[in-house]
């Protein structure tokens, strides 16, 4: 057979490409396993052996939303059960079809990896996935804006987690798992755990092929009253996932919002512990200084991390810090502060390893690296919204409750003389009744104003009000950008 000069070089990159491949720890020879992560000891490790640190952001306000980044009040399933009879099933499905499509694309990507950042967590929702008058059927074209977003960072070199942050029956108490009530009433049915399992194993299925997702974040910030439930039911995820995925990394949060890991009896393979470190100064308060009778400094906010990651230290399993970061106020001195609080966790996370990841990329202005920009069409219409709602103390995360004082005072007079000893999980009474008076009963009945600015808008309006979350219509905080990408002198 004659070889000509073509042969040759087909040969010769056969050659070089099978060479690439096994100094790669990937002797099949297909170049995306060069990608693969996996658990060695401590550390998140490539094919080759050489520690990986995920650093990234938590994409909140797209497959799964929340009132602050957003701009409603309450919880999401009832925003959009109000939005839908508002709108007719048409145009809702306009509305939110096109804010999904808009709300990550190539240019978030670009910026992620301009950073020098490569990771972005995804939380989903179930409810995009399954409907509660329809269980156990998983729909697929679900998955069509969850594959987008992952193309996209792989393209850009960047890693995903996917995120399971709302759970059937809800895996915690507030309204970030789309719980419009004060009961985690998924330890409490088997069944609700039954479906989890399930979407899992469909999730495991897609992407179990797919090295640039770094892994699963099985539930997030888990919060079991009995303290009994969580670690046996890791177990079963574990096993379901593993059956038909076994290559892809594990992440667990510890129970109580992802801090306590007392009833984790052993270390799993390939498995990631990862823990939410929301340091107090970062809400508010001197710093260095005292804040609600204590005294916070970076030793302090440290001697904090370490108790939440002590199980992963004691016994040499790798840190991945899911969820952190610092709320902002708009008042430059204040943000100093909280600026110095971002600097000093990642003190710390460089000097234990720990990978990270900081939320959030997107939001309305209060805790995101990007806000949305007050001239976007969206932005006019829910301006007047947002500041009532903070004027009411509405939201949980972030906002106060300085202008309804004298209906909370009494309420917290008479608790604490009447039940002194009540203490509800998970933090107590006086938590319980801003959850109960502010954040359940004021924000529901908020909401229907909030779905009646949508009232007898066009199409094209709805079109240009869901493309304001594009990428190009927020502004940075430039501070935290110079901090994330080490640009500081």
């Amino acid at each position: 057979m004659k070889r000509t000069p073509r042969f040759f070089a087909l040969a010769l990159g056969a050659i070089l490409l099978a060479s690439a491949s096994a100094q790669s720890g990937n002797p099949g020879g297909d170049p995306a396993q060069i990608h693969w992560l996996r658990v060695s000891s401590d550390h998140i490790v490539d094919p080759k052996g050489e520690t990986v640190y995920l650093r990234g952001f938590g994409l909140g306000g797209m497959l799964h939303m929340e009132n602050f980044i957003n701009g409603y009040t309450g919880n999401e399933e009832a925003m959009r059960e109000g939005l839908l009879e508002v709108l007719g099933e048409k145009k809702y499905n306009l509305f939110f079809e096109t804010l999904l499509e808009n709300y990550f694309t190539e240019p978030d990507a670009a910026y992620v990896q301009s950073l020098g950042l490569n990771l972005i967590r995804i939380p989903i929702n179930y409810h995009l996935f399954e409907d509660d008058m329809n269980p156990r059927v998983i729909r697929e074209e679900a998955f069509r804006h969850l594959d987008r977003v992952i193309d996209l960072c792989a393209k850009h070199g960047i890693y995903t987690i996917i995120d399971l942050h709302a759970l059937p029956g809800f895996q915690n108490q507030h309204w970030h798992s789309d719980n419009p009530t004060h009961k985690a009433l998924f330890w409490k049915h088997k069944d609700f755990q039954d479906r989890a399992v399930l979407l899992w194993e469909a999730i495991a299925k897609r992407y179990k092929d797919q090295p640039w997702v770094a892994g699963y974040d099985l539930i997030n910030e888990p919060a079991d009253p009995s303290g009994k439930a969580l670690f046996p039911y890791y177990a079963r995820l574990r096993d379901a996932v593993r059956k038909i995925d076994p290559k892809h990394i594990l992440f667990l949060e510890g129970d109580r919002y992802a801090a306590d890991f007392s009833a984790f009896t052993e270390v799993w393979d390939n498995t990631v512990y990862t823990n939410h470190d929301y340091a107090r100064p970062g809400f508010g308060g001197d710093y260095p200084g005292i804040i609600d009778g204590k005294h916070f400094d970076k030793d302090k906010i440290e001697q904090d991390f370490l108790k939440k990651s002590a199980f992963m230290l004691d016994h040499k399993a790798p840190i991945w810090v899911g969820e952190f970061g610092p709320l902002y106020t708009g008042n430059p001195a204040l943000d100093a502060t909280r600026y110095q609080v971002l600097r000093d966790q990642l003190a710390y996370y460089r000097k234990y390893n720990a990978s990270w990841c900081i939320w959030l990329y997107k939001d309305m202005g209060l805790h995101a690296i990007l806000h949305q920009r007050a001239d976007t069409p969206y932005m006019q219409l829910v301006a007047p919204f947002l500041a009532r709602k903070e004027t009411l103390g509405a939201d949980a995360w972030g906002s106060s409750d300085k202008n309804v004082r004298q209906v909370m005072q009494p309420l917290e007079d008479l608790f604490a003389k009447e039940f002194p000893t009540y203490e509800p999980y998970p933090s107590g009474q006086r938590r319980e009744l801003r959850q109960f008076v502010r954040h359940m009963l004021i924000s529901e009945a908020l909401l229907p104003e909030y779905c009646a600015l949508f009232k007898g808008k066009s199409e094209a309006e709805l079109i240009a009000l869901a493309r304001s979350f594009r990428f190009e219509n927020y502004g940075r905080r430039q501070p935290v950008e110079d901090i994330l990408a080490g640009r500081e002198q």
